[in-house]
């Protein structure tokens, strides 16, 4: 009976902790290092909306068309003072050649244990590592998690005022840009 109960308390502590937030729900404040191996903190964005997407793996086929589309219409995002930020599992270090291979202009975030994830209820699964080729040299792009595509955008205060749990990664940044414009 002493494990069964225990077990049942593991199982509604593992849902608490990983329970999924909705429009309408706040976020508290997180942090985590930026693709400088900085700290960058939540609170700390001056911007009117965060954007705050999430992706599986840098250099891979649907993070970089999505990345690049962001990139590609970051000055829109800022007529809206809107701050975008990409978050994926990859350590700082795959992010670096991540935004340099792509020319990124925006904030990239390692959560590489999955804990921002776990805030925003972002399911996940283990990390790995690829082999890229970048400026002619090999690298190895590592991650400690994998997440899965989700897109959420935020106000000022921290509530969810947009999410998206079924991310087509070539058509994300235009439709947050839609649902900003509203």
């Amino acid at each position: 009976m002493k494990y069964k109960v225990l077990f049942t308390v593991a199982i509604i502590a593992t849902f608490l902790l990983s329970a999924e937030l909705n429009v309408g729900d706040n976020i508290n404040s997180f942090m985590t290092k930026d693709d400088s191996g900085q700290m960058w903190h939540s609170d700390s964005t001056n911007s009117d909306y965060l954007v705050v997407y999430f992706y599986p793996a840098a250099m891979t086929f649907g993070c970089t068309k999505q990345a690049c589309s962001y990139r590609d219409n970051q000055s829109q995002f800022a007529d809206l003072n809107a701050e975008i930020v990409g978050i994926s599992g990859d350590e700082v270090e795959a992010l670096q050649v991540f935004k340099k291979a792509h020319d990124l202009n925006f904030t990239l975030l390692s959560d590489s244990k999955g804990l921002i994830a776990e805030t925003f209820g972002v399911p996940y699964s283990d990390g790995g590592e690829i082999k890229k080729t970048v400026d002619d040299q090999d690298v190895i792009l590592k991650r400690g998690v994998t997440t899965k595509r989700w897109t959420f955008v935020l106000d000022k205060s921290g509530k969810i005022i947009y999410k998206n749990a079924g991310v087509n990664p070539l058509a994300d940044a235009k439709k947050v840009l839609k649902e900003l414009q509203k």
